[in-house]
Order: structure tokens, then C-alpha cells, then sequence
């Protein structure tokens, strides 16, 4: 699977992406730290995933109910993110699609940047929201670096444009191989508000210049 290429034609390490087409992951820039890894999150922080239903998110402004009797929020676009275990208190980029169709990351030379993939659901919208970041590059640590630390029940707050905070408690966190990328179970749709954070994980595969796997937190809207 090809991956990424940054302007200088450099391959591209970090986190996956997806196809719009649901047609699996690519890779996306950062730069190696010297170190064992990022933190993985154990098994038990994996929970196995309920019946998505319904429809994607994406239009009214209108606080539809899902299945579950919870309120989903009216479409506004995130401003912040907040992860108070695990440090990340960052602004948030509108990140859209490349030429070729996967969806843009952010840049790898700033890896403490985190995007909002604004072809999906706004974070408390009901369907899937979808935040991407690094786990490291340029030398550094990033963003998404402890996203392994999660774990169920935690807490992730998105700030949004129109002043209200969409809160989200984590469902599970999960490692995947990237050549198994779950694009449907990120990005498809959902009955519910939902919420993933991408990153990657695993060990770094030096010879194919990539790290081996996925972390994606999945997490749900808990209320306003």
C-alpha cells in the first residue's frame, strides 16, 4: 500500500487516514523518536463494538434523538480539543480531502497539530466525528502521543464554534494493523454522536518506513 508523500517527496510515517470510497488506510507523516514507542493500550481497553444503525451525521441544526434516547447536538464545528489525562489542550484544523481522495492530514512538521476531518459528522452531531493527529514527527513528540494511555471511561472535551462543549466518554481504544484499518468503523455511519481519534502505534518498521498499526479511540457522546 503506497503511503503519503510530504512536499519534499518524503515518505510519509504517522497516522492513517482513510478513502471517502472506504477503500482502506494510508500512512501520513512524522519523524521517529528514539525510544521504545508510544504508549499501546492493553486489551482490556478494548471493548467489542455494538451495532452501528442509522444514518451519518451531517446538515440540520436540529437536535435529532438516536436509538440509544440520547440527544445528539446540532451541527457546529470544533474549535478545541481537550484531553485533560493525557495533556492535549489544542486548537483544532478543518482538514478536507487530497487529489487523490484520502483525506488530508496535519502537517508533519508540526506534530503537535491536531485536524477535524469536516467531511463528517461535527463532534456531538450524531454519526461519526473524526480527529486525526500525530504520534510524533520532526524529532518530537505528538499530539496523539499517550493515546494509548486511554482507557474506558475517560473523558475527551471538544470545544465547538457555537460556545458549547460536545463531552465524550471513551468506549474503547484499540491497536489494528494498518493493512486491516477498520474505515467503515470509523468513518461510516452511526445512530449515535460518536467520536474517533486516529493516531498511530505499534513498532516502527524501519525497513518499510512506517509504524505497523492503528491506535483509534472510539468514544460517545455523553451529554452537553
Amino acid at each position: 500500500m503506497p503511503g503519503a508523500r510530504t512536499d519534499g517527496g518524503r515518505r510519509a510515517l504517522g497516522v492513517a487516514a482513510a478513502a471517502v470510497a472506504l477503500t482502506g488506510a494510508v500512512f501520513v507523516g512524522c519523524g521517529v523518536l528514539p525510544a521504545d514507542g508510544p504508549p499501546a493500550p492493553p486489551p482490556a481497553a478494548a471493548r467489542p463494538a455494538t451495532a452501528d444503525r442509522g444514518t451519518a451525521g451531517g446538515g440540520t441544526a436540529a437536535e435529532p434523538i438516536s436509538s440509544s434516547g440520547r440527544p445528539a447536538l446540532g451541527r457546529s464545528e470544533p474549535r478545541r480539543l481537550d484531553i485533560s489525562k493525557i495533556g492535549v489542550h489544542v486548537a483544532l484544523g478543518r482538514l478536507g480531502l487530497n487529489p487523490d481522495g484520502t483525506v488530508q492530514v496535519p502537517p508533519v512538521d508540526h506534530p503537535e497539530e491536531a485536524g477535524w476531518y469536516a467531511n463528517g459528522a461535527t463532534p456531538g452531531e450524531r454519526g461519526a466525528a473524526v480527529i486525526l493527529g500525530h504520534v510524533d514527527g520532526a524529532g518530537r513528540k505528538g499530539v496523539f502521543y499517550d493515546l494509548g494511555r486511554m482507557r474506558p471511561g475517560d473523558v475527551v472535551e471538544v470545544g465547538r464554534a457555537d460556545g458549547s462543549v460536545a463531552r465524550f466518554v471513551v468506549e474503547s481504544v484499540e491497536t489494528v494493523p494498518k493493512k486491516r484499518f477498520p474505515t467503515r468503523r470509523v468513518y461510516g455511519p452511526l445512530d449515535h454522536a460518536g467520536l474517533r481519534l486516529v493516531t498511530c502505534g505499534g513498532a516502527f518498521d524501519r525497513r518499510a518506513g512506517h509504524y505497523t498499526d492503528n491506535v483509534i479511540l472510539y468514544a460517545r457522546l455523553a451529554g452537553r
